[in-house]
């Protein structure tokens, strides 16, 4: 890769990493709802005269179908549900948790025609990665009902995450990905509207928590969609795939240097067996001769 390309690589590894950090601090003084909300609201604000400039946005409305259902399970359900679960449980394990994404695209992958056969090592990958979540579930920080809610919740988000992609890689073939992605940002934010006013402060948040939302707008959602898809097109997806390994690491940091979280022994083993099976699970089958 090229130096521009790895400077890309590294602020995006830095930015998808730090969202659980800021979600942890605005999710004290406003609701999910209110908080998913404004992030896409702001990105939508941003993206859309971009992917217009382009003319990413001609013929769009032909596929909203896929639009509609890409906006729901890549923004609705996961920004709300990761807003719910961080109530619950610290914003360093929520990055641990996330870090599934990838195996759960692998295993989701099937039911798009787009699966690839699992193999010894992909199928490792898969368990080493369940055996991670177990260990945080069960060795980690998460205690109580509620802790167990978070986990729901994350786990929920892990599937939206994963379904987003696929929906693209089925429905949106040949198109620019800036335009489906800024019209499905803006279609969850109407969709999440009624839900942010029925759940408005009664109070305007503090600084922080207004720093927090213009950051995870402009910043974490925008600015990330553009730099990925920049990577992706000056150095393939498969290797921008690597940020998967980059955004745990960065999310645990600021929760227990920040925040003061605490990982513990099982936090860590966690990580490392959801990395390992994450490495193992979504690596390129090697290429077999071809037969006569």
């Amino acid at each position: 890769m090229s130096t521009r390309s790895w400077l890309a690589f590294a602020a995006l590894g830095l930015i998808w990493g730090v969202p659980y950090f800021l979600i942890k601090i605005a999710v004290q003084e406003v609701s999910p709802f209110v908080l998913a909300w404004a992030r896409l609201t702001i990105a939508a604000a941003i993206l859309l005269p971009i992917a217009w400039q382009r003319g990413a946005l001609r013929g769009i409305l032909g596929h909203s179908g896929a639009l509609i259902a890409f906006a729901v399970l890549e923004f609705v359900i996961p920004f709300s549900a990761i807003s719910f679960g961080e109530r619950w449980i610290s914003s360093s394990t929520t990055g641990i948790l996330i870090a599934m994404v990838p195996i759960a695209v692998v295993l989701l992958s099937r039911f798009f025609g787009l699966q690839e056969p699992l193999g010894v090592r992909r199928l490792s990958g898969l368990l080493l990665g369940f055996a991670g979540v177990i260990a945080l579930v069960g060795f980690g920080p998460i205690t109580g009902l509620r802790g167990w809610a978070g986990v729901g919740c994350m786990m929920l988000a892990t599937v939206g995450y994963a379904l987003g992609p696929l929906i693209i890689q089925r429905y949106f073939q040949g198109m620019s990905p800036i335009g489906p992605m800024s019209v499905s940002i803006a279609m969850a934010a109407l969709v999440l509207l009624p839900a942010a006013l029925a759940t408005w402060p009664g109070a305007m948040p503090s600084v922080p928590v207004e720093a927090s939302l213009l950051g995870l707008g402009a910043i974490c959602t925008a600015l990330a969609m553009l730099l990925m898809f920049y990577l992706v097109k000056a150095a393939g997806a498969s290797r921008s795939s690597l940020i998967t390994y980059v955004n745990p690491a960065v999310a645990a940091l600021l929760g227990v240097g920040i925040l003061h979280e605490r990982l513990g022994i099982g936090g860590l083993l966690a990580f490392a067996l959801i990395l390992l099976g994450t490495w193992l699970a979504t690596r390129a089958a090697p290429r077999k001769a071809a037969s006569a």
